[in-house]
């Protein structure tokens, strides 16, 4: 019986990448929260390297990729944006506050 075993070249920058991504996650809402765009650019230049190139991948699900990774990055946007906005209203409450407070006459 013969068998064959073959090898794959990673770089040791994608197999940190593996690595994380397969480490069981210690956060609560799951391994995936921790990852950003760097990640994402590089799981994708990973994925485009090891591609089989008479088989290439769909572009309806690359372009279903990168759409996903850009509404992610507008719902992170407008989080921060949303949190920026409640700062500044929650300074205007409390400056309006202070403002309608009777002052204590001085003897």
């Amino acid at each position: 019986m013969n068998t064959t075993t073959t090898t794959t070249n990673i770089t040791p920058a994608a197999q940190a990448t593996l690595d994380r991504l397969n480490k069981p996650s210690q956060l609560k809402g799951g391994g995936l929260g921790a990852l950003d765009g760097g990640d994402f650019l590089k799981l994708l230049t990973t994925q485009l390297t090891f591609q089989d190139p008479l088989e290439p991948t769909d572009n309806e699900a690359m372009l279903a990729q990168m759409a996903q990774f850009s509404a992610l990055a507008a719902t992170t946007e407008s989080g921060a944006t949303l949190e920026d906005i409640s700062t500044k209203l929650d300074r205007l409450i409390a400056a309006q506050e202070a403002a309608l407070r009777p002052s204590t006459p001085r003897p």
